[in-house]
């Protein structure tokens, strides 16, 4: 048995002039692949923490103010802030109900005592499925933005998935 989140049809492409689409979030987050992992960057193609690539994709759409932030956060976060911080400026959705241009919160497990450490930005991944955009620090310190396929993986458990603000959804009342 496998603890991968379901598979999908693939998000459509979907500009809206004037709106912002799901679509539109993850077509932001992949302009972020390769920048540098630097703990509390917010500079695409120059250095991006996984808080940061959110926050950088939110202002670079518009759904927050251009100096908007959440700073003073540990390299390793406590978890009960990095929860309180996304329920404070996103709206919860069960990680059953994710898509593409949603916000998933995980922790690594036991090497993180279970608590959540970590976020990204959920695409649709090229060959079926989900992924996910995420600035992943590495202990080696070459860590950078990158897409992967989006399944539980090395211990990873997926928390809570989150709905930026100013989503518009197509075909919604």
């Amino acid at each position: 048995m496998t603890n991968d989140l379901p598979l999908f049809a693939p998000l459509d492409p979907l500009h809206v002039e004037g709106k912002v689409t799901r679509w539109d979030v993850v077509v932001c987050a992949r302009a972020w692949i390769g920048t540098p992992y630097q703990h509390q960057h917010r500079a695409r193609g120059i250095g991006v923490d996984c808080a940061g690539l959110v926050i950088g994709v939110a202002r670079d759409l518009g759904l927050v103010a251009a100096d908007f932030d959440v700073t003073g956060y540990a390299p390793t976060p406590d978890g009960t802030t990095l929860i309180a911080e996304c329920d404070r400026w996103m709206r919860r959705i069960h990680v059953w109900d994710l898509r593409p241009g949603n916000v998933l919160v995980v922790n690594f497990g036991r090497r993180s005592g279970f608590k959540p450490q970590h976020m990204g930005i959920v695409g649709d991944y090229m060959h079926g499925g989900l992924s996910l955009i995420q600035a992943l620090g590495t202990a080696d310190g070459k860590g950078e933005v990158i897409e992967s396929r989006l399944h539980e993986r090395s211990g990873w458990r997926h928390v809570q998935g989150y709905e930026l603000p100013g989503i518009f959804e197509p075909g919604a009342a």
